[in-house]
């Protein structure tokens, strides 16, 4: 049985409307969840140890004020299209389009106010909550009035997002959620004694502003290849790498699939990735510095979480041969992320 709780949570500054920002609580015997109407953020995501204790996974903050200023979208969902577009820039129909740049000289994860930084409306269901909003035709440069719902749903251990929406203009459309994970408990200090696998036979290399090249290139024989289980610590080691931000291409198609693992050995905590994407952005905290302080106070530095954001392939907006990236008028976008939690 999975029971859903609505409680105040904070509300939003004047200059952003002032609006009421709500948490939902959803139950299970093994895994407790709250997630924020600002942003659909996963503000505290609980699972049991071997031993049956809970703790707190997923880096965030204790307050509403956290979450309004600048961080790394921590369990945000991040759109209209997540990851980067190379100088923010795109055609469709023979039209330019001009994003706004927030990364080097790219755009992230939706612009200067994407997804995660408003208010959704909520709408409580049996085992979940889902919520709703209308991005107007324009917003952040992109077209055509899009409607999005998110879905999150708890069922036992297994915690499902999903994505659906529906647009009156053809447009760019990647969701992902953006929770930073550390199966010690958020606050420990690195990730490095996790152990993780990716079922991706390839991936794609990145130029210095993290845009891909173009190239789909084997793991093969590269610290690219995570498809057994690796020690992450002693793995970046070995490869002389200074952490990930890389997209992995999963095998392609509507199923659910299982395309990620992670596992902590010393409490026993694990964490199995499934989606319907195409891809997944493998992200090791490179950019954490310790200046946030997060839950409890605690300070988050370089390499305390691991982000597992499924989604579509980075640029594929300008990249023909990369998997479809656009949504067309009377099409639906929808996709499914499960992440299922155990113990071992």
């Amino acid at each position: 049985m999975t029971t859903v709780r609505r409680e105040a949570f904070g509300r939003m500054p004047p200059e952003e409307g002032g609006g009421e920002v709500e948490k939902f609580v959803l139950q299970s015997d093994s895994v407790r969840v709250e997630i924020l109407s600002f942003g659909c953020i996963i503000a505290t995501l609980e699972t049991k140890d071997r031993d049956g204790h809970f703790s707190d996974v997923v880096l965030g903050f204790d307050t509403l004020e956290g979450y309004t200023r600048k961080h790394p979208f921590f369990g945000a969902v991040v759109g209209r299209v997540a990851n980067r577009i190379a100088q923010g820039r795109f055609s469709l129909d023979g039209k330019e389009y001009q994003l706004f740049i927030n990364n080097g000289p790219n755009s992230l994860h939706g612009g200067a106010k994407g997804f995660d930084k408003v208010l959704w409306s909520p709408q409580v269901l049996p085992n979940g909550v889902r919520f709703f909003r209308l991005s107007p035709d324009g917003e952040e440069g992109y077209p055509g009035d899009l409607q999005i719902w998110v879905t999150y749903t708890l069922s036992g251990r297994e915690l499902a997002i999903n994505y659906r929406a529906q647009t009156s203009k053809t447009t760019p459309i990647s969701l992902t959620n953006h929770s930073y994970f550390n199966l010690a408990g958020q606050g420990s200090r690195d990730v490095y004694d996790h152990q993780i696998s990716i079922e991706a036979d390839s991936y794609l290399p990145v130029d210095d502003t993290k845009i891909p090249t173009g190239e789909v290139a084997a793991v093969q024989g590269t610290g690219f290849d995570l498809r057994q289980p690796v020690e992450l610590g002693k793995h970046l080691q070995k490869f002389h790498l200074d952490g990930f931000d890389h997209n992995f291409c999963l095998h392609q198609g509507q199923d659910r699939r299982l395309v990620a693992r992670v596992f902590h050995p010393p409490t026993g905590r694990t964490m199995e990735v499934h989606t319907t994407q195409p891809g997944v952005q493998f992200y090791t905290g490179n950019n954490l510095d310790g200046s946030l302080k997060g839950k409890g106070a605690a300070t988050y530095p370089k390499h305390s979480a691991l982000c597992l954001e499924t989604q579509n392939w980075p640029d594929a907006v300008n990249k023909p041969h990369f998997p479809n990236v656009l949504l067309h008028p009377g099409e639906e976008y929808n996709h499914t992320t499960w992440l299922v939690f155990s113990t071992a």
